[in-house]
């Protein structure tokens, strides 16, 4: 008996020093990142087309307002001539849910066109939206589109895929608002780095290429 929780107290202690070590190793990757994501519009270079990387458009009945500061960022990139197309990338897995849909639609009421803007239905994640941009798409520069954070993790794994990637910082959220999702972003962060390094994970779905413009 004495041996068996010997041999638990052992895993459990190599496992915590492996998360932490992974969460250290992952915090410094990411923070090398941070040169490659702007706040300013004027300094952002041009690219042909933007990823703009979904999420629920509400939290229950409340608007979530990272989905309306992503939207925000898009329309000014887009009307300040920084991107010519947008991606919108996002879960599309249960049939009353549609992220990509929801973003087209209110990119479109923002102005616009709609030939502009193309659906990716099997962005589950960020790792399968930042890979199908290029594998799909065809887009070896790309600018993505969402909160610092976001971004940072996103350009990562762009970079590890052979694509040139900059991030443009929508609006964040600080305080009570933010907290679960910082918290959340830091073991999908954990995870990003095994994705890349360890697992060699693929997207859920490819398919056919699409041409944009």
């Amino acid at each position: 008996m004495k041996t068996i929780i010997h041999k638990i107290k052992r895993i459990t202690a190599l496992t915590i020093l492996f998360v932490l070590s992974t969460f250290i190793i992952s915090e410094n990757i990411f923070k090398a990142q941070k040169k490659y994501c702007y706040d300013d519009i004027n300094e952002i270079p041009e690219n042909n087309v933007g990823l703009l990387l979904g999420t629920s458009k509400y939290i229950g009945k409340t608007l979530n307002y990272y989905y309306k500061y992503r939207i925000d960022a898009a329309v000014e990139l887009f009307k300040r001539k920084k991107i010519k197309y947008i991606i919108v990338s996002g879960d599309n897995r249960v049939k009353n849910y549609n992220e990509p849909k929801q973003l087209k639609d209110d990119l479109i009421k923002r102005g616009i066109p709609a030939n502009r803007i193309y659906a990716d239905y099997a962005g589950f994640r960020t790792f399968d939206s930042v890979i199908r941009a290029k594998e799909i798409f065809g887009q070896d520069n790309i600018t993505v589109i969402s909160q610092q954070f976001h971004n940072e993790r996103a350009i990562f794994i762009a970079k590890h895929k052979g694509i040139n990637a900059v991030g443009y910082n929508a609006r964040d959220l600080n305080g009570k608002y933010g907290l679960k999702t910082r918290i959340r972003e830091r073991f999908a962060r954990i995870k990003a780095v095994l994705d890349i390094f360890i697992l060699r994970t693929k997207p859920k779905f490819l398919g056919e290429k699409i041409t944009i413009g």
